[in-house]
């Protein structure tokens, strides 16, 4: 995979982009973890507005309104965006909920399950048939799920809600022909009428730390740049790299996250937690190498 790209010049570009993205998101972390003090519907809030916002100066240099005017007359397609847009807005506020509430390693797990939510998701809805290896990569994770249910009383629900919520999300996300930049746009745009309406009730509630601190409102305006920036280099990165390669790279993210939570937030991980992972890590290893093995098969299809 690797000597390949560095014979193509678009390859190591491609990584690059992708190498951004996914260092972005998962340093994430780090960034909402500054909003202290800061209710997390408050940061969604503005992470919505301020994102659109930035959105139609973007795709306005990029020139790009075409498929964003397209997908606007169209109420079907709209209908699938409306769902792509709760369902990313409700992952982004549990998100931001868990950085507040130092649960950065449930975070991190959350994503590490993503991809396998996603093969349940694919058999369950689409009557995708899987790999056997598949399947033994989701049961390992349905494993592990139920050791921490019953060894520590609590289900992991802050990671069950992140995966199923962002996996719902790409399964409708593919029904929608939007690239990613105008995508997010149509989804940001159509809560912004909400987003607004909140802002005033808060703001008239005497609720909102937005103009009330110089620093506090810089960050909010700067949480909706930094939600369109690494989904530009992903975008970039998808444009030039396989599925297979875009998928390792994908791991990135949880990895950041679960080094930020022991090293930054000194989190705590005990030996039932560390299990789980582990379980989750093989079933994530399973997967990848059945979806490596079976990249030949698809090409030729």
């Amino acid at each position: 995979m690797l000597p390949s790209a560095t014979r193509d010049p678009e390859a190591v570009k491609g990584v690059m982009f992708g190498l951004t993205a996914y260092t972005m998101w998962g340093c994430f972390p780090l960034f909402f973890a500054l909003f202290d003090g800061v209710p997390a519907l408050e940061i969604l809030i503005h992470r919505i507005l301020w994102s659109c916002l930035f959105l139609v100066g973007l795709i306005s240099v990029l020139r790009r309104w075409p498929p964003v005017m397209a997908a606007l007359i169209e109420p079907r397609r709209l209908g699938r965006v409306l769902a792509c847009a709760l369902l990313i807005a409700f992952n982004w506020g549990i998100y931001i909920y868990a950085v507040e509430t130092q649960q950065v390693l449930q975070a991190s797990l959350g994503y590490f399950l993503t991809p396998l939510v996603n093969v349940a998701l694919g058999m369950l809805v689409l009557r995708e048939v899987m790999a056997k290896l598949q399947l033994v990569a989701l049961g390992l994770a349905s494993l592990a799920i139920t050791i921490q249910f019953v060894m520590l009383g609590e289900l992991p629900w802050i990671s069950l809600l992140l995966a199923l919520s962002f996996g719902s999300y790409g399964l409708f996300r593919k029904q929608v022909p939007l690239d990613g930049l105008s995508g997010l746009f149509v989804e940001t745009l159509l809560l912004f009428p909400l987003a607004l309406l909140a802002l005033t009730w808060m703001s008239w509630q005497g609720a909102s730390h937005f103009l009330h601190d110089a620093p506090m409102s810089a960050l909010l305006v700067v949480s909706g740049v930094l939600t369109a920036l690494p989904l530009m280099a992903f975008a970039g990165a998808a444009r030039r790299l396989r599925l297979a390669t875009l998928g390792f790279l994908m791991y990135i993210n949880p990895s950041i996250q679960f080094l930020i939570a022991l090293t930054v937030f000194g989190e705590p991980l005990g030996l039932i937690q560390l299990a789980t992972f582990m379980m989750i890590w093989t079933g994530l290893a399973l997967y990848s190498w059945s979806s490596w093995q079976s990249r030949p098969r698809q090409a030729m299809a």
